[in-house]
């Protein structure tokens, strides 16, 4: 049976990238390090580690197991914030992530209920796109993932189980006037990153053109900003609007084009009480 222990080893040194950093993270000496290493090595009977100039690097057989050790301690870790949890929902704590957009505009009323209902509950909230959530959610590093997708979204991980909350709209924003998607083919273009922009490509793909973009930029109230100033136009989901909205631009409803918005949890039902409390709440949220 593969120990625990060294299954942190070997995970930590993927992450770092070294046995010297991986140790100063577990508090470690080097020479134990490495002794964990090879006593795992000696226990499954596969090379994990080779020489690499003054370092070391994970075999092929090492990346699989770290990948499998960041599952298998973060399901550890998962479990004993479920037990604390199920002493009550006064004690315990839940470990909620989400793209901005929902914590802006959903979570802070959720939470709200939470506290008035079990003030002893504690939430943690980290803010981040929605495939960093689901491989922390899949890892056990969180317990609940907000997330959006679109119809041609791709699949989620296996095991993971999507809790629908809203379907979110998409406006198109300008200045003074409504706007089409049709016709700004000669428009310039605000976009998020290269990832983000991908269903505005889509859609701008679908009308026969290719956006001319002029400004990039993730944060909402700085794309918000620079439609109000007359610099270009751009997407941007209902969730949004709700938690900022600029003077001076226009929202236009693109028909048909929606995102789907979940809280997405892992494993097989029934979920622990706390978590079922907290897709209550988000459930709540999301119908206001």
């Amino acid at each position: 049976m593969l120990d625990v222990t060294r299954l942190r080893v070997i995970d930590a040194v993927a992450r770092n990238g070294s046995v010297t950093a991986a140790a100063r993270e577990l508090h470690y000496s080097q020479p134990s390090v490495t002794h964990h290493l090879a006593r795992l090595e000696a226990e499954t009977g596969a090379q994990l580690l080779q020489r690499a100039g003054r370092g070391i690097r994970l075999t092929e057989a090492g990346r699989l197991l770290a990948d499998r050790a960041a599952e298998i301690i973060g399901r550890i870790d998962a479990v004993d914030a479920e037990l604390a949890a199920h002493v009550g929902l006064n004690a315990g704590r839940v470990r909620l992530a989400g793209f901005s957009s929902a914590i802006g505009s959903l979570v802070p009323g959720a939470l709200a209920v939470l506290a008035g209902k079990h003030p002893g509950l504690g939430i943690s909230l980290l803010d981040t796109h929605p495939p960093e959530a689901l491989e922390l959610l899949r890892t056990g590093k969180i317990d609940v993932a907000l997330v959006f997708r679109y119809d041609e979204t791709e699949p989620e991980p296996s095991g993971v189980r999507l809790h629908h909350l809203l379907d979110d709209p998409l406006y198109v924003l300008s200045r003074d006037r409504k706007a089409e998607l049709a016709g700004l083919r000669d428009a310039t273009w605000i976009a998020g990153c290269d990832r983000c922009r991908s269903h505005l490509v889509s859609l701008c793909a679908a009308e026969g053109y290719e956006p001319r973009i002029g400004y990039t930029s993730d944060d909402m109230v700085v794309m918000q900003a620079l439609v109000a100033a007359g610099l270009g136009v751009t997407t941007m989901p209902g969730l949004a609007l709700r938690t900022h909205r600029a003077e001076g631009i226009v929202a236009t409803e693109l028909p048909g084009s929606r995102r789907h918005v979940y809280a997405a949890t892992y494993g097989e039902p029934p979920d622990p009480p706390a978590i079922a409390a907290l897709l209550t709440a988000l459930a709540e949220a999301a119908q206001l």
